[in-house]
């Protein structure tokens, strides 16, 4: 390869990595939360033995990385620049230059569709090892083999690629075979993007051929011509790229991400710069005023949702109601907290297990003294990578009660919570904020939530009755 193609080759390699890490970082995170890969024999073995499996279980390898955005970018950049390599490498087969030269910037189209694919935070990176492993494949094969061998060994490989890599490697999908694989989180959606992806490989190949055919009497083409198929593609492509980028939706999944790590001052510098018009972001914006104790003097200037800005309604889905668990659980509302990430982790559409999730349930079953289940919950996560060491720091607070009363976070949490049981539904209503701080009035956050809940309501005589009372 000559050195401007590998410039070329690199500049594509570090487009996709800025593009991931500075337009799309929380797409990555969100791919992260919603998974808890094990290091465990019983895990790795009930993904494996499906149709798809080796892929599946490396995109869920790859994925826990995502919890840094720029390892996240970093693997899908060398992953999208393998496949145009491995492309271009079957290309290369029938050795002519007309083809080489031609069929170059084309060798790119697969990587620009898989980069297509990853912009929608339901596509899982199981799906690109497919079409990794099923090219990987075919290279060696080709390499190796010639004649009738190659034939045989064909024949043999696409029983066990559809094994290792599920139904991508077959030329032509089938509904009794592509279902099985997991390749998106919706079960019931075809991954179009990703099929294309595979099926251009052969439709490139098949165009290269059918022009060289029909132009016998050319035997020459200047390497020019490979930068200008090459600037051709990147272009169409690349404008496809950032056309269908879900820029309004990384805004959203930030403010979820700064929510989960408690990034309250970084909140309010982002809500700062441009006002969040969403549920989720208002919610978190509300949250991070009041640990600030600026909610009451500032929520009107910022842009409210009603009610349903400070404490919405719980929502059967995976993503909407994680913010409202984090604002109950600050507030001190810890079984409600318990019970909304609980549903929300079993409102997974592929029915994976949340890493952060389990954190927060090992949480909550602390502070209420359930450390049987918190156990449970802290055991999964010692066999994680990335919420191993957490896990192993709280562990000897089981059952330690001195410990936990002088946690800065979960003794605070526990003379915060209710001390009289009552009837939660999916409203919250300003009896359970009145009765939330009456238990512990040091609960300032109650406090905010409170007035702000009348203030948003326009509900003046029980406000002025509360203020009146607190005189």
């Amino acid at each position: 390869m000559s050195s401007v193609k590998c410039l070329i080759n690199s500049l594509f390699g570090v487009a996709v990595l800025l593009f991931f890490g500075l337009a799309y970082p929380h797409h990555l995170h969100y791919q992260e939360q919603y998974q808890l890969f094990l290091f465990d024999g019983t895990y790795a073995w009930e993904i494996i033995r499906q149709p798809g499996g080796m892929a599946d279980l490396l995109g869920r390898f790859c994925t826990q990385f995502f919890l840094y955005a720029w390892v996240g970018a970093f693997i899908i950049a060398f992953m999208l620049s393998a496949v145009q390599i491995l492309t271009l490498r079957l290309f290369k087969v029938h050795s002519s230059q007309f083809i080489v030269h031609s069929s170059y910037g084309l060798s790119f189209v697969p990587s620009f569709l898989l980069w297509l694919f990853l912009l929608d935070e339901n596509a899982l990176l199981g799906g690109v090892w497919a079409v990794l492993l099923t090219l990987l494949t075919a290279c060696v094969i080709v390499k190796l083999t010639n004649g009738r061998m190659r034939y045989v060994l064909l024949t043999i490989a696409i029983p066990v690629l559809y094994w290792l890599a599920g139904p991508v490697c077959f030329p032509i999908p089938v509904d009794s075979l592509w279902l099985g694989a997991h390749y998106y989180r919706y079960p019931t959606v075809f991954p179009w993007l990703l099929w294309a992806a595979s099926l251009s490989v052969f439709v490139i190949a098949g165009l290269v051929l059918l022009i060289r055919h029909r132009l016998k009497h050319i035997s020459y083409l200047s390497p020019l011509t490979s930068y200008l198929s090459f600037a051709l593609v990147a272009a169409v492509m690349g404008s496809l790229v950032w056309k269908n980028a879900n820029l309004k939706a990384e805004k959203v999944m930030q403010y979820d991400f700064m929510a989960t790590h408690q990034q309250w001052n970084r909140i309010l510098e982002a809500v700062s710069r441009e006002k969040p018009n969403n549920q989720i972001g208002v919610t978190v914006q509300n949250l991070a005023l009041a640990m600030h104790g600026m909610l009451l003097d500032h929520m009107f200037e910022y842009n409210q949702n009603g009610i349903a800005g400070l404490l919405p309604d719980v929502k059967e889905d995976a993503t909407s109601p994680i913010p409202t668990a984090e604002a109950f659980y600050q507030l001190g509302m810890v079984n409600v907290a318990q019970r909304t990430v609980f549903e929300a982790q079993e409102a997974i559409l592929d029915f994976q297990k949340s890493g952060r999730c389990y954190k927060r349930l090992a949480q909550t079953n602390l502070i209420n003294g359930q450390y049987g289940v918190a156990r449970k919950y802290l055991s999964a996560l010692q066999k994680t990578l990335f919420y191993r060491g957490w896990a192993n720091e709280t562990l000897p607070l089981l059952g330690n009660e001195e410990a936990i009363a002088r946690h800065p976070e979960y003794g605070r949490l526990r003379q915060m919570a209710y001390k009289d049981d009552f009837y939660f539904s999916d409203h919250v209503t300003p009896e359970m904020l009145e009765s939330l701080y009456y238990a512990n009035t040091d609960n300032r956050l109650a406090y905010q939530y409170l007035l702000a809940y009348y203030m948003l309501t326009g509900d003046r005589e029980r406000y002025n009755q509360f203020m009146s009372r607190e005189r």
